[in-house]
């Protein structure tokens, strides 16, 4: 089956040790590309590697992309819209859900388009302990630059109003 607009889905966050990670329960689909899938969500249920579960606060618009090596969420809080960005391998999608492997380096950016590199002690303990090869430390190093310039820029999709216009269709379709 092929993604499309409406869909409900599952996306599955998993470690490169081929362990999961996190699971969002449900988000629906909004646009669905060659290169990428764009998805919403709204206080929906996460559930842990550990078993915890937690509700997420606020509206997401996620894009997941099919070949570079990241993924956005666009959290639209009460001050303005947070930019999280994942360093992940390429999504893919087997009709069980949307997947991807978190490399645990994160970029966010906050509505004063102030920039912040996060959990970089993780991604080298990470890097050690799963053995995470040269290659994919060349591409992950390659693609936290990228992420920067784009942010920057504020190329797609790093457009609040692009962001706002597909929540609106978010609320359309739900």
């Amino acid at each position: 089956m092929k993604l499309s607009k409406g869909m409900h889905i599952v996306i599955q966050s998993y470690k490169h040790n081929k362990t999961i990670h996190r699971v969002w329960k449900k988000s629906v689909v909004l646009e669905a590309t060659q290169n990428y899938v764009i998805t919403a969500n709204d206080r929906t249920k996460v559930i842990e590697a550990d078993g915890r579960t937690w509700h997420s606060k606020e509206p997401a618009i996620c894009i997941f992309f099919d070949d570079f090596w990241y993924n956005i969420i666009a959290m639209l809080k009460e001050d303005g819209i947070h930019y999280y960005c994942n360093l992940a391998s390429p999504y893919i999608y087997d009709e069980e859900a949307i997947k991807y492997i978190d490399y645990d380096l994160d970029i966010k950016m906050y509505p004063s388009k102030r920039i912040r590199v996060l959990d970089r002690q993780e991604y080298e303990d990470h890097k050690l302990k799963m053995h995470y090869p040269d290659e994919i430390d060349t591409i992950i190093q390659h693609y936290l630059k990228e992420l920067k310039m784009k942010l920057q820029k504020n190329e797609f999709p790093f457009n609040d109003s692009q962001i706002q216009a597909y929540y609106d269709m978010y609320l359309n379709i739900k």
